[in-house]
């Protein structure tokens, strides 16, 4: 059985996600590496642990996320498709069940908002854990660099904060703003698809989605 650890000490893919992030550092993109493919397994296993899933599938769920990004590494454009490509070359390699290559495979492929969907439970949790990584430790410090709508969105989030309530009837992403970086408008402007597939992937979990910022119901 591959195991979350297998994967985190695998040197290829330890490759494949510091040159894809390296990649999306020169197009001026937040960052990608360690720190947020760890951010979205932690976040995947919060949602499908309390949802009362079983552990192989919260793990396969924080294998997904720690492969999410790496079809970066081919182009920004489409990273979704073929990162799953690329994921299910490596897991196959690795002699893992086909059944879990393709549930891992699935979600990777469906995790972005251009072309994904919430197909299922693995999928729903990756999108909802990708999407909620918002945060001021995600922007490149680069010397004259002036920040740009998305840097100055994710400058601005001082605190956010992925919940389900005690029902489990909700997930709610709370976010602490400080305007003086970005105003709420800024996060509408591109983050509103994303909001709008989370709140897809939320219902695929039989949950409401709501987006809240500065104590502000928004979605």
């Amino acid at each position: 059985m591959i195991t979350l650890h297998d994967i985190k000490q695998n040197r290829a893919i330890q490759t494949y996600i510091k040159k894809a992030d390296a990649s999306l550092g020169e197009l001026g993109f937040t960052e990608h590496s360690f720190a947020h493919v760890g951010m979205v397994a932690a976040n995947c296993r919060y949602i499908l642990e309390t949802l009362g899933y079983e552990q192989r599938t919260v793990e396969l769920a924080e294998i997904a996320a720690w492969l999410h990004d790496i079809g970066n590494l081919v182009n920004r454009v489409e990273h979704s498709q073929s990162g799953a490509v690329m994921a299910f070359r490596l897991l196959d390699q690795m002699g893992m069940d086909p059944e879990e290559v393709a549930e891992i495979v699935t979600a990777i492929g469906n995790h972005d908002e251009g072309t994904g969907r919430p197909v299922s439970p693995l999928a729903a949790a990756l999108i909802l854990a990708d999407k909620s990584d918002v945060r001021r430790s995600r922007v490149r410090e680069q010397e004259g660099k002036e920040l740009d709508i998305h840097d100055r969105v994710n400058y601005s989030v001082r605190k956010a904060e992925l919940k389900i309530n005690e029902a489990k009837t909700l997930i709610k992403l709370k976010l602490t703003v400080d305007t003086r970086y970005g105003s709420v408008m800024d996060y509408f402007e591109i983050f509103m698809e994303r909001m709008l597939l989370c709140r897809k992937a939320a219902e695929r979990l039989g949950l409401q989605f709501k987006l809240m910022i500065n104590e502000q119901q928004l979605v």
